[in-house]
């Protein structure tokens, strides 16, 4: 039995997997469809992966577009003001496009750049264009959705019409924002946000109801949108098909950027409510670990993992807890394994940097290692989908293995987590019993750790699946 994944994961999957889904879709903006599984048809563990770069106007492997930009305006805007502050919102909005952002909607850009104030910018220039229904403010609001999710469905709903329309004058595109915010409410909560789409609904202004619901029914398909996915309507109804259909974060993703079209957008979407769903931990390591960038005009902050999972923890009200524990004595690394290293973190921190480094434990900055793989185990008995955590981890060292690479891996003490997969290395790899890699890692690794039950149970259940 699974245990129930505590809050926070689900906060900082929904966070973090809006910003992996921005960045894997970028590549393939603008493409045809199936572009992403043909250029992957099978995942991409090794030193290459997914996370591909490219597109216009260039993006680094893992780096965020204008969706996360804004998001992230949102989400500092939210947590500086302790709610929200829709003038000081839209100053950051302004200040952003000033600074020439790489990329920017053309919605966005005229309703910034008008020079009118927060609270008649966007509906003048919806009366006078009679086009504002773009999916450019659902691609921002995951950060408000976490935000408001804890003071209920109304609250929430009604926070995301008021950010919508700072740059979105159609109120359809609020209505869209109004129910991804519910959805994720609901996920956030440990809920079924599929379930919860009914009840969502009729809270949508009767004039944009059936439109909304026609979307997000059950039988609806990508086939049978009548806008291309950078309106709003199909990016949400794409994101919750995708929900449906795929058996994963990772599957939820390759669906919705075979879609073509919109690709950065709509993974976006789909990355943040399939993060609050399946959590932090649901998150490929190899997406997680690299996905990065920058805010225009707000300073030369480089956003990374760390910072991203401290930011959902402030929205989602709880501490901004630092990762980085500053200096311990070092321990390692040894080789434990042929071509597999262990350590502590600052063993690993300091190691030569030819290694691939594996963590085990949260991070402040991301070591100077070329390749750095970041995983979102903890030492207690809350990882809610341990088993396809350590599958994550085993299968990406395997690639990497494949390749060549020496691998160091580690935990904070370098025992209990770094244990663990060294161990289970041994269960499924060299179809070794839990009790006979214990017996070889403890010889050659003094600091391993067995205090943890569920990382004892996790073993004998791969040794169990490898049968």
């Amino acid at each position: 039995m699974t245990p129930r994944m505590h809050r926070s994961s689900r906060a900082a999957g929904a966070l973090v997997g809006s910003a992996v889904g921005d960045a894997l879709g970028a590549p393939f903006e603008f493409g045809p469809p199936g572009r992403f599984s043909a250029a992957f048809p099978t995942p991409a563990r090794g030193a290459r992966t997914e996370m591909c770069g490219g597109g216009s106007p260039g993006w680094e492997p893992g780096e965020f577009t204008d969706d996360t930009q804004m998001a992230l305006l949102v989400a500092t805007s939210l947590v500086e003001r302790g709610g929200l502050d829709e003038a000081d919102l839209f100053d950051r909005f302004r200040t952003w496009a000033a600074a020439d952002p790489p990329d920017i909607g053309n919605q966005t850009r005229a309703v910034l750049g008008s020079g009118l104030p927060w609270d008649t910018a966007a509906a003048e220039h919806f009366a006078r264009s009679g086009h504002a229904a773009g999916n450019g403010s659902l691609m921002r609001t995951t950060p408000a959705a976490i935000r408001f999710a804890r003071n209920g469905r109304e609250a929430t709903m009604d926070a995301a019409r008021r950010i919508s329309a700072l740059t979105h004058g159609d109120p359809s595109a609020g209505e869209g924002c109004a129910v991804f915010h519910e959805l994720v409410r609901v996920a956030l909560g440990g809920g079924d946000p599929l379930a919860a789409i009914p009840a969502a609904l009729e809270s949508v202004a009767g004039e944009h109801r059936e439109r909304w619901a026609t979307v997000l029914a059950p039988d609806w398909t990508p086939e049978r949108a009548t806008e291309s996915n950078g309106a709003v309507w199909p990016t949400l109804g794409q994101a919750v098909w995708a929900l449906r259909d795929g058996r994963d974060f990772a599957e939820v993703l390759r669906l919705v950027i075979d879609l073509g079209g919109d690709t950065d957008t709509v993974a976006a979407v789909a990355g943040g409510l399939a993060g609050a769903v399946y959590g932090m931990g649901g998150i490929p390591m190899r997406w997680a670990s690299v996905v990065h960038g920058r805010v225009p005009g707000s300073g030369d902050r480089v956003w990374r993992l760390a910072g991203l999972q401290q930011l959902a923890a402030a929205l989602d009200g709880g501490a901004q807890q630092s990762y980085d524990p500053g200096v311990i004595p070092r321990i390692g690394p040894r080789e434990v394994l042929p071509g597999i290293w262990a350590g502590n973190l600052d063993g690993a921190r300091y190691s030569e940097q030819d290694f691939v480094v594996i963590s085990l434990c949260r991070l402040g900055e991301p070591f100077p290692h070329t390749l750095h793989r970041m995983a979102y185990i903890a030492d207690n008995d809350h990882n809610a989908d341990l088993d396809g955590m350590l599958a994550d981890v085993l299968d990406d060292m395997a690639a990497l293995r494949a390749e060549g690479h020496r691998l160091l891996v580690h935990c904070h003490g370098g025992a209990s987590r770094t244990g663990l997969v060294l161990r289970a290395w041994l269960v499924r790899e060299e179809e070794m019993t839990p009790e006979a890699a214990t017996a070889y890692v403890a010889e050659r690794w003094p600091h391993l750790g067995l205090w943890n039950d569920s990382f004892t149970a996790a073993l004998a259940r791969l040794e169990q699946g490898d049968r």
